[in-house]
C-alpha cells in the first residue's frame, strides 16, 4: 500500500508538472487581449477578416521553366486562421502558406490604382515563420497598373510590379529584398533595380515587422521589428544605377601600335656576375647527419596484415594469388625509424637560381592607354524614380520548403504616422505576449536548473528538488533513492506518518460502529447453545470473550464467543 501512495504521488506531481509547463508555454486566455478591426484607412490595408475571399484571389497559372521545357501549376494552398505558435492577440488571424515544397501565388486588388508622385510610400506587413525558414521566400510584390487590368488567376512570376519588398532565405542567402522596376524614358523597357547591402531577415518563430519608406527626395529606409537597419538613395544605393554614365569609352578608338604601357623593362647593360652558377643545385645532403640510435635496418615499414583472412569467395584461379593487405609495422612506431636509412637534404648555401637583370625605369613608357570618352547615345537622367509606377494590386508569389508561414496586418499607404500607429495596435501589442510566451517555453527544466540552496529560496529549492527525483523514481526508482537520498526519506517519512494517521483515523471509525453484542439477545435458545443448561444458563449481553464464568447450577461453562464449539466424538 505505501508504495502504491508513492506511485500516486508521483503521478499527480508529474501531472502538475506537465499543467504548469502548458500555462507557462501558452499564456492564458485572460492575458491576451481580443482582436478589435483598426480603424486607420489606406489605400490598402488588410487584417484578414472572415470576408478575406471577397478581396484576395488564389492563382490558376501555370509557370514554365528556365529552359522552356516543362510547365507547372502554382499548386500551394492558403487560409486564413489564427496562429498555432506562440499566439498572441485573440482572434487575430493571418494568411497562411498551407504547403510545403510548392509554388503559392495569391492577390488582390486596390479599390483605386496608387500614385507616388511626390509622396511617400509606406509598405508594412508582418511575416510569422512558425515553421522556421530554410529555403523560400516571404516577400511581397506591389503589382503595376496595366491596360488589361489586373487578372488574379493569371498571376505569376511573369506577372509586371513595381515594388518587390520582404525577407527570403535559402542556404547561405538570408536577405530583406528591395527593388523596383524602372522604365527607360528612351526605349520604353523596364529594369530591376537591386539594393546593394541588403540587410538580414529575421528568421525567428515570433511576428516580425518589416517596414519600408521611400520619400520624394529619394531617399529610403527599411526598419525591421520598429529598428531601422538600412538607409540609402534610390540614385546611388542600386544596381545597376538608375540613370546611365553621361559618357562611354568609344568603342571605335583603338590603341596605336607604338604605345608603351610598360613602366619597367630590363636594364641593357646588365652583366651576369662570374661567380653565379645558375646549375647550382637547391638542396645538398646533409653530409653531417647521423643515423639515429635504435633505427630498425631490416624491419620493413609495412607488413602482412596478421588478422586478414582470404575471403571466402576467392578464386585462385580468376582472382589470382590472394596477398593480405599491408598495415604500418608496429615496430617501428617505438623505434625512430625501419628500413634503409638514408641521408636527408638540407638546403644549398651556394644556390642562387636562374639570373635576371634588373628592371629600371621604361624611358618610352607613355603611361595606361584608355579609348576616349565620347557622349551617352542612351543617357538619360531620372531625378526622381521615386515617383513609381502606379500600383493597382499587391500579391505573393513564392516557393517555399516550409509551410505555415503567416502573412498579417498589410499597409500601404503614404503616411508614416499611420503606419506606425497600426504598428502599435498590432505588431507592438501581439510580439510581447510572443515574446513572454517564448521566453518562458525556453526555461530549463527543473533537472537542467543549476543547484541553489536551501537557504536562499527553500520553497524554490524542495519544489525542484521534489520535481527531480519524481521523474527519476519513475525511470529508475533504486538509482533515484541513490542520487537524493534525503528527498527519498522525505517521502518515506511523509508515507509512514500518512500510514499512522489513516491507521488512527481507521480504528476510530470502527470502534464507533462496532456492536454492544456479538449477535442479538434473545430469550430463545439458539443452535449454539447446545450442551449448555438451557434452564439456568442465559447471555448476559457481554462481549462474548470472558470465560470459566458459572451457571445456575455451579458447573464451569464456557459461553459462545461467536464461534460454534467443536463436536464431542
Amino acid at each position: 500500500m505505501k508504495c502504491n501512495r508513492r506511485f500516486l504521488a508521483f503521478l499527480v506531481a508529474s501531472a502538475l508538472a506537465v499543467c504548469i509547463s502548458a500555462e507557462e508555454v501558452v499564456p492564458s486566455a485572460e492575458v491576451r487581449p481580443e482582436f478589435k478591426p483598426t480603424t486607420i484607412k489606406a489605400p490598402f490595408l488588410e487584417q484578414f477578416t472572415d470576408d478575406w475571399t471577397k478581396r484576395w484571389s488564389p492563382s490558376e497559372a501555370t509557370k514554365e521553366t528556365k529552359d522552356g521545357g516543362e510547365t507547372f501549376s502554382y499548386i500551394g494552398k492558403w487560409k486564413v486562421e489564427e496562429p498555432n505558435v506562440f499566439p498572441g492577440i485573440l482572434g487575430d488571424k493571418g494568411l497562411i502558406v498551407d504547403s510545403r515544397a510548392a509554388h503559392h501565388a495569391i492577390s488582390a486588388s486596390l479599390n483605386n490604382s496608387l500614385d507616388n508622385t511626390n509622396k511617400t510610400l509606406v509598405v508594412q506587413y508582418e511575416v510569422k515563420l512558425q515553421n522556421g525558414l530554410e529555403c523560400g521566400g516571404a516577400y511581397m510584390k506591389l503589382l503595376t497598373e496595366s491596360e488589361k487590368g489586373i487578372h488574379a488567376e493569371e498571376f505569376s512570376d511573369k506577372t509586371p510590379y513595381t515594388i518587390m519588398f520582404g525577407p527570403d532565405k535559402c542556404g547561405a542567402t538570408n536577405k530583406v529584398h528591395f527593388i523596383f522596376r524602372h522604365k527607360n524614358p528612351k526605349t520604353g523597357e523596364y529594369e530591376e533595380k537591386h539594393m546593394n547591402s541588403a540587410p538580414s531577415a529575421k528568421i525567428s518563430k515570433l511576428s516580425a515587422l518589416y517596414t519600408l519608406i521611400v520619400r520624394p527626395d529619394n531617399s529610403f529606409e527599411i526598419r525591421i521589428n520598429n529598428e531601422s537597419t538600412k538607409t540609402g538613395n534610390l540614385l546611388k544605393d542600386f544596381s545597376p544605377a538608375v540613370n546611365p554614365p553621361r559618357e562611354i569609352d568609344d568603342p571605335n578608338d583603338k590603341k596605336p601600335d607604338d604605345w608603351v604601357d610598360n613602366p619597367k623593362i630590363s636594364d641593357p647593360n646588365a652583366r651576369k656576375p662570374d661567380d653565379w652558377d645558375e646549375d647550382a643545385p637547391s638542396e645538398i645532403l646533409d653530409n653531417e647527419a647521423k643515423k639515429p640510435e635504435g633505427w630498425l635496418d631490416d624491419e620493413p615499414t609495412t607488413i602482412p596484415d596478421p588478422e586478414a583472412k582470404k575471403p571466402e569467395d576467392w578464386d585462385d584461379d580468376e582472382d589470382g594469388d590472394w596477398i593480405a593487405p599491408s598495415i604500418p609495422n608496429p615496430k617501428c612506431e617505438e623505434a625512430p625509424g625501419c628500413g634503409e636509412w638514408k641521408r636527408p637534404m638540407k638546403s644549398n648555401p651556394n644556390y642562387k637560381g636562374k639570373w635576371y637583370p634588373p628592371e629600371i625605369d621604361n624611358p618610352a613608357y607613355k603611361g595606361p592607354w584608355a579609348p576616349r570618352k565620347i557622349p551617352n547615345p542612351d543617357y538619360f537622367e531620372d531625378l526622381h524614380p521615386s515617383n513609381f509606377e502606379k500600383i493597382a494590386a499587391i500579391g505573393f508569389e513564392l516557393w517555399t520548403m516550409q509551410n505555415s508561414i503567416l502573412f498579417d496586418n498589410i499597409y500601404i499607404g503614404h503616411s508614416e504616422e499611420d503606419a506606425k500607429k497600426f504598428a502599435e495596435e498590432t505588431w507592438v501589442v501581439k510580439y510581447k505576449i510572443e515574446k513572454d510566451a517564448e521566453d518562458l517555453a525556453s526555461k530549463p527544466a527543473p533537472s537542467e536548473v543549476s543547484s541553489k540552496s536551501f537557504w536562499d529560496n527553500p520553497v524554490e529549492y524542495l519544489r525542484s528538488e521534489t520535481d527531480e527525483f519524481i521523474d527519476k523514481a519513475l525511470e529508475d526508482p533504486i538509482d533515484a533513492i541513490k542520487q537524493k537520498p534525503e528527498i527519498a526519506g522525505l517521502f518515506g517519512g511523509a508515507a509512514v506518518i500518512l500510514f499512522a494517521l489513516l491507521t488512527i483515523l481507521f480504528n476510530l471509525i470502527t470502534s464507533a460502529k462496532r456492536p454492544s453484542a456479538s449477535h442479538k439477545k434473545t430469550d430463545e435458545p439458539t443452535p449454539n447453545d447446545k450442551g449448555s443448561d438451557k434452564s439456568g444458563s442465559q447471555d448476559d449481553g457481554g462481549d462474548g470473550d470472558n470465560e470459566g464464568e458459572n451457571n445456575a447450577g455451579g458447573k464451569k461453562v464456557t459461553k459462545r464467543s461467536g464461534k460454534k464449539p467443536p463436536k464431542d466424538n
